[in-house]
């Protein structure tokens, strides 16, 4: 017991401190989305090796306006010649949606894909931009595709017949074959469709697929790889009605 005119020793408790950190998952962090969907998330894009084709998907921005109007259609048309420039990376089959355009690709390693990618968007943002600006009469700038590409690596037969079902016939997936003057197509004019050889239609050679004399078709590469030129017939050839359901890219 403490004696008389001694005070009682104070007792020290241990007070949490809070720190305040930077790292860590926690709500609202990461890259917020450009636009309706998802951003597609920036992580390592996977190893690509030169046989292997690559189905790209790229969506514009809202305000961009359908890009399925002539206008539009030539604006992209001016990208596919700035990428058909290079040697290491092709497009071979692209279709023109009114909100995203798709793309089948071959590139020699993954450097070459990211920089003939960013060399077409540069390239197509630009003509998109300047065919808004025409149309509207007041000059757009700015962001017209809202996110990073998407990607999927082609390596089999299937996956590859598959995908050219669904970038060839994607008009057909969304409808558009049924509407105004589109009724009257077989072949998507907003594609590569025209220079697609491998039509079932076209097996026997009796029937073609001529576009008018004044239509300007994209500009694209021959398939170099054996998967696009070749390996793609084994699960059958693609019929020019034929409906594809995202159910093909799986």
């Amino acid at each position: 017991m403490a004696g008389e005119g001694q005070q009682k020793r104070k007792r020290h408790t241990q007070v949490s401190m809070k720190f305040r950190t930077w790292g860590g998952k926690r709500p609202g962090a990461g890259r917020p989305p450009k636009g309706p969907r998802a951003s597609e998330r920036h992580q390592r894009r996977p190893t690509l090796r030169p046989g292997q084709p690559v189905h790209v998907v790229l969506r514009v921005a809202r305000d961009v306006g359908c890009l399925r109007t002539r206008e539009m259609y030539l604006a992209i048309r001016q990208a596919t010649l700035t990428a058909a420039r290079r040697d290491d990376f092709r497009i071979v089959h692209l279709s023109i949606q009114g909100t995203h355009v798709h793309l089948l690709v071959e590139a020699d390693r993954r450097t070459a894909l990211a920089r003939g990618m960013q060399g077409f968007q540069i390239s197509a943002a630009r003509h998109l931009n300047a065919a808004v600006s025409r149309r509207r009469g007041t000059r757009r700038t700015g962001t017209v595709f809202t996110d990073r590409y998407h990607l999927r690596i082609l390596s089999t037969p299937r996956a590859v017949r598959n995908a050219l079902a669904y970038v060839l016939n994607n008009w057909r997936h969304h409808g558009e074959d049924r509407t105004g003057r589109a009724r009257t197509w077989t072949l998507d004019p907003f594609s590569s469709a025209v220079s697609f050889p491998g039509w079932q239609e076209l097996a026997g050679a009796a029937a073609t697929f001529a576009p008018p004399p004044t239509y300007r078709p994209l500009v694209t590469w021959p398939p170099k790889t054996w998967l696009l030129r070749a390996g793609w017939l084994r699960p059958g050839r693609i019929g020019a009605f034929e409906v594809p359901g995202q159910a093909a890219l799986e």
